[in-house]
């Protein structure tokens, strides 16, 4: 209790400033007709989705094509692609995944390396093509059999053998019950759900509801005094622990546990949300970087809408954060479809512009833009 009522005295404190800063940074050129609208109809937000869609395959990453910048990317385009007849989306995700011969990344103990296993394994469930999948389950049964027994404190490259920083939970797990679903071998659930736990055991703040991003950030506070907890570090949890709550069979033992993690989460993530409809990059300490973000409001969007299609969210409440939510997404597009507003690849809170774009935001507003259409129905 002690905890809610500080987080909501901080947002009402607060809302002055950030309506301020929003409406001096909202994106278009001051008196300029937005390019796109945030209605909650088909139409609209199969639009603003074209579009942000086309203009990042118009412009290719050059990440690796196996990188989590990318695989973040691939995830939106999927699920993007379920909702239209235009084959181009498969076909861009089927070229790629040619390119790169189905495999991995090169670090085989790397989270970041096998999230775009998700993707090739959407992929053969259309085809079934074995080959699609070899390289892959060559290297989850790698993983399953290793120990996972050491400690998660960062250093001596422990992210390449351990889960030990939260982003991994939106790269690994998922990719791994992905693979469960389309060969039936409930290991790789199993496996995501022992990893899942060890990461959380040791990184999630059971007073805040927040992960840290790893262990350097136990002791680091904002200016305000407040704990770090990064925007989309915990956008990419709750985003993943939607992601493997899709793909968890109901009478998976674990469910339940998982179903109590994603409800205590999302409750500290609405009331955080600024008034603008974006998620500070700080969390706690909004007005230490004022700027919009939107890779972490996009995870939230997603996963505050995907709870409430699935039954896990109460509607009344959560709707009005998951509509701000996208309403400011959809502000920071540009007219040509480039997202603006993306905080660039880093660990901690940090400045956006709304010149500043990168992969992994298209792929949140692509799955916020997924969870909304169900929603509009």
């Amino acid at each position: 209790m002690k905890r809610s009522i500080g987080i909501i005295t901080l947002g009402a404190c607060l809302g002055v400033t950030l309506a301020t800063a929003s409406a001096r940074a909202q994106g278009a050129p001051a008196g300029a007709a937005p390019p796109f609208s945030p209605a909650l109809e088909r139409a609209a937000i199969l639009k603003v989705m074209t579009a942000s869609a086309d203009w990042q395959l118009d412009h290719p990453s050059t990440h690796e094509p196996y990188d989590w910048t990318q695989a973040a990317f691939y995830t939106g385009i999927m699920a993007f692609s379920r909702l239209t007849d235009a084959p181009k989306y498969v076909d861009a995700m089927s070229a790629m995944s040619e390119r790169n011969q189905w495999r991995p990344g090169l670090r085989p103990g790397h989270a970041d390396d096998y999230a775009v296993v998700a993707t090739y394994a959407r992929l053969y469930e259309r085809t079934r093509d074995k080959r699609m999948l070899a390289p892959s389950l060559a290297l989850f049964n790698f993983l399953a059999s290793r120990k996972y027994d050491e400690p998660l404190l960062w250093g001596n490259a422990i992210e390449t053998r351990e889960l030990a920083w939260c982003d991994a939970l939106f790269m690994g797990p998922p990719a791994m019950a992905a693979v469960s679903v389309v060969t039936g071998d409930r290991k790789y659930l199993d496996l995501a759900n022992r990893l899942w736990w060890k990461t959380t055991d040791y990184l999630y703040d059971r007073d805040e509801h927040l992960y840290y991003r790893d262990s350097r950030y136990f002791d680091q506070r904002e200016k305000n005094g407040k704990k770090v907890f990064w925007s989309r570090g915990n956008g990419w949890v709750i985003a993943g622990l939607a992601r493997l709550l899709q793909d968890m069979p109901a009478d998976y033992p674990e469910r339940p546990r998982f179903a109590a993690l994603f409800k205590e989460m999302a409750d500290t993530v609405r009331v955080v949300q600024s008034p603008d409809g974006y998620w500070r990059s700080s969390l706690l300490d909004p007005e230490s970087r004022p700027n919009p973000e939107t890779s972490g409001t996009g995870f939230f969007t997603f996963a505050l809408a995907w709870g409430i299609n699935e039954g896990l969210l109460d509607r009344a409440t959560y709707e009005p954060h998951v509509t701000r939510g996208w309403e400011a997404l959809v502000r920071a597009v540009h007219p040509d479809g480039m997202l603006g507003w993306v905080q660039q690849i880093g660990a901690e809170p940090g400045s956006a512009s709304f010149e500043s774009t990168e992969v992994y935001g298209v792929g949140a507003l692509l799955l916020a833009g997924s969870e909304m259409l169900r929603l509009a129905k």
